[in-house]
């Protein structure tokens, strides 16, 4: 039996049993057409030439993938099942007969293997990337629970797995020799994790950075490099029965193993070394490193390896991080990731047969070895984790998220079904497995663990619930050289004195580029242990000049500090979690605007900054202030020094209008700044003319709060009548060049008299209408703006906590 030459890219194919054909092609092969209207003669038209054909298979595959991307949206399902799908619609439309003319024409025989194998690319420098991104060293500083649990959720599937080989060796070797390997590899490949695929589950599901995903990637971390390890011993042992050859191939393995990161690994320190501090790495150094991912692949098919095998140990041998890690991960981002990945997921689901009986036994024995593994690691994995003391709910999404199945595992089976290790039906099941498996994980996570919910505002923490004169605890988060300074002059307003001291919390964060491992680091327990030199020099500027206020505060200051790496849509999580465990009364944040005092733009990070300060607005478990700089404020001297000295004065205005918790906490804090003689503190009080009886009440009544501020000898008070939001933004453009400070409530969703017409002008909502107002460059003030939330109490996460 032959096939068509109209649906082929060779001369003539001819069957010659069931698996074998004889092809007669054209020697050069047509790569490119002679174009639209040549090529009649010749047969180089673009319907018969393999670069045209790729290009357009490619456009059907990603426009494929984009719709089913579309539809399958309200599904939520990770982003290489929606390129499954698409593979699955491609293969079905070859068994339908009304579409088999067109599927031939733009699927003929012999392009399949082609857009295979240049998409394979981009699995390759996946697994490069996923190196590069994977701090090794993680793995000598990973705690005893990420050992445990992923040493016995990848050892008691296997061990149960080889009881049935040892009681019925016959009937496994008879079904072995039928059907390849099938069985084996369904119990190897899904006792173990990947540390890609886990990586890539949980940035989807946002959850990275909390406390089940940083243990769940040490977990990870440590199942991947025992995943590598087993894999590769076992190709050696397995893949030839001369004992000669296998001693071979095991010291080849072994001097790659060990000779690439020694070899490399210096090299690439000494490019890093080279590199001006702030510049990219040369394009040049770049090239060659792609390079030799591809060389040390084809050395790795020497020694009976994967291809992938090289490029993965030489990543690893990548400085994670900037400046080379990031520069790689972004130069190949593109073309690996965006571009040939998707092709290749779908081109491999495209190789699965699925019109097959799946109720044949081989099948449903493939199926079961799948389903009892799965139920196996879970269980061990589930039980190692509780008994390390992990919450139920913790433990189930803990497990569930470390037998999850990706891009690894699909890799994977598609070398092994070309490598005739395992046949169509079981490669059908493994496809099938992957695809149900990690839908129902994604599904289970996102229901099961809200990191969120541990935030709930079941405690007071604020600063109107402290007693007086007591510890004083603040969380100050810093981004850039020029918090420094503005961070220390707001501590000066707190006032810390022997009697009254100040516990402060500092938090450097640092987004996460070239790196997939997320890091925190106590500099009170271990300075400068990050693991990448790149930033080392930063985080010691933030380090000295709080070392400065310390000493310079003696025993009225405490100052811990730490370095957060993180994601930058992940950064909250490292702010909220510190500001819980140290118990803060407020969390100060930098604004992500700063400008000079005539309006123009310095540094904008709406990026980073913003929805990191409106992401810790929402959840914060305490208070939260941002704080608004000028580059001619207060604070406009080097990031060392603070210009708040011994002997300079600040003029501090407080705004308040009353009625709301956010303006109670300001006046906490004007309490705390009336205790230091050097601040000139005037607090106006802003009452709309149509609520005069409301403040006599009030004034009767008693707010122990106000009185007691208007008391205070050194505190100037002020009552302001404003008759609307016009009136009020033209008292603040007298005063605003009267004062270095401003400190506001935010007032979110609170309307009144004083602030009507405001809101609907307010360009930057977490800063409220009057600090938005303060804030803008059309002010042309020198002044700093403080902008205060009291801590939210979220009542429906506090109910679904309790129960």
């Amino acid at each position: 039996m032959s096939i068509n030459s109209n649906y082929s890219l060779f001369h003539s194919v001819t069957r010659l049993n069931q698996s074998s054909y004889e092809v007669c092609f054209e020697a050069p092969p047509h790569i490119v057409s002679d174009g639209l209207w040549g090529g009649k003669g010749n047969r180089r038209t673009p319907m018969k030439s393999f670069f045209p054909l790729f290009e357009l298979q490619t456009l059907i595959i990603f426009v494929l993938t984009q719709m089913c991307s579309y539809l399958l949206k309200p599904l939520k399902l990770p982003q290489f099942i929606v390129q499954m799908i698409a593979g699955l619609i491609i293969g079905v439309s070859f068994e339908i007969k009304s579409l088999e003319t067109y599927i031939n024409i733009l699927f003929p025989y012999g392009t399949h293997d082609t857009i295979s194998a240049i998409s394979s690319i981009g699995f390759v420098l996946f697994v490069f990337i996923n190196g590069v991104q994977m701090d090794f060293s993680m793995i000598t500083r990973t705690g005893n629970k990420a050992w445990t649990i992923s040493i016995v959720g990848l050892v008691i599937p296997l061990a149960l797995g080889v009881i049935p080989l040892i009681l019925y060796p016959e009937r496994i070797e008879s079904i072995e020799k039928a059907n390849g390997h099938g069985i084996f590899v369904a119990l190897i490949t899904h006792s173990m994790s990947s540390f890609a695929v886990i990586a890539s589950l949980l940035s989807e599901l946002q959850i990275q950075n909390s406390e089940i995903g940083r243990l769940a990637l040490s977990s990870a971390l440590v199942g991947d490099i025992l995943r590598t390890t087993i894999t590769t011993n076992i190709v050696v042992v397995m893949g030839n029965p001369n004992m000669k050859i296998i001693s071979r191939n095991l010291l080849s393995l072994f001097a790659l193993v060990i000779f690439i990161p020694l070899i490399c690994r210096p090299i690439m320190f000494w490019i890093i070394k080279h590199t001006p501090e702030g510049r990219p790495v040369k394009d040049g150094y770049i090239y060659v490193i792609i390079s030799m991912v591809f060389a040390l692949g084809v050395l790795s098919v020497k020694i009976d390896q994967e291809f992938v095998l090289g490029a993965f140990i030489l990543g690893l041998s990548v400085p994670e991080g900037p400046p080379l890690g990031s520069a790689l991960v972004k130069k190949l981002q593109f073309f690996g990731i965006t571009l040939f990945l998707p092709i290749f997921v779908t081109t491999s689901v495209l190789k699965a047969d699925l019109t097959m009986d799946f109720s044949s036994y081989i099948m449903v024995s493939t199926g079961m070895v799948v389903l009892v593994t799965h139920l196996v690691k879970i269980t061990a994995c589930f039980i190692t984790a509780l008994c390390c003391m992990m919450p139920v709910t913790d433990a189930l999404c803990l497990s569930l998220i470390l037998n999850t199945k990706g891009v690894v595992e699909i890799g994977t089976y598609n070398a092994l079904f070309d490598n005739d290790i395992i046949d169509e039906q079981a490669y059908a099941v493994m496809i099938i497995s992957v695809m149900f498996i990690a839908s129902i994980v994604h599904w289970s996570v996102k229901l099961l663990y809200d990191p969120s919910r541990k935030y709930a505002g079941y405690q007071k923490r604020n600063i109107m619930g402290l007693k007086r004169n007591s510890d004083l605890r603040i969380l100050i988060t810093l981004q850039k050289h020029n918090h420094i300074s503005a961070a220390i002059d707001f501590l000066d307003l707190c006032s810390p004195t022997h009697e009254s001291p100040i516990t402060v919390e500092v938090l450097h964060v640092i987004e996460l580029v070239g790196r997939a491992l997320p890091v925190f680091i106590p500099h009170c327990l271990q300075r400068q242990d990050s693991g990448s030199a790149s930033h080392k020099s930063y985080s010691d500027d933030v380090i000295l000049a709080f070392d400065i206020y310390k000493h310079d505060n003696e025993n009225a200051v405490s100052i811990n500090t730490y370095t957060a790496i993180s994601p930058a849509n992940l950064m909250f999580e490292d702010v909220c979690n510190l500001a819980l465990d140290k118990v803060a009364s407020i969390i100060i944040l930098p604004f992500h605007i700063r400008w000079s005092s005539d309006g123009v733009v310095e540094s904008d990070d709406k990026k980073v900054l913003r929805a990191l300060n409106q992401k810790v607005l929402e959840i914060a478990p305490c208070s939260v202030g941002i704080l608004v700089t000028r580059a001619n404020s207060i604070s406009k001297t080097t990031p060392i020094t603070s210009v708040t000295s011994e002997f300079s004065t600040i003029r501090l205005a407080v705004i308040y209008l009353g009625g709301n918790n956010d303006d109670d906490e300001i006046l906490c804090l004007v309490k705390r700044a009336m205790k230091n003689q050097r601040i000139n503190l005037v607090v106006y009080h802003l009452v709309a003319k149509d609520c005069i009886a409301e403040l006599e009440d009030l004034m009767v009544d008693g707010h122990d709060l106000l009185q007691e501020v208007k008391r205070a000898e050194n505190v100037k008070y002020q009552e302001i009548f404003t008759k609307d939001g016009s009136q009020t933004a033209c008292f603040l453009r007298e005063i605003v060049n009267e004062h270095d400070y401003f400190i506001v409530g935010r007032r979110h969703g609170i309307r009144s008299p004083q602030t009507d017409g405001l809101s609907e002008w307010s360009e930057f909502p977490e800063l409220g209408a009057i600090g938005d107002f303060l804030a803008s460059p059309d002010l042309n003030s020198c002044a700093s703006v403080m902008v205060v939330q009291q801590q939210l109490l979220r009542k429906k996460e506090l109910k679904e906590w309790i129960l």
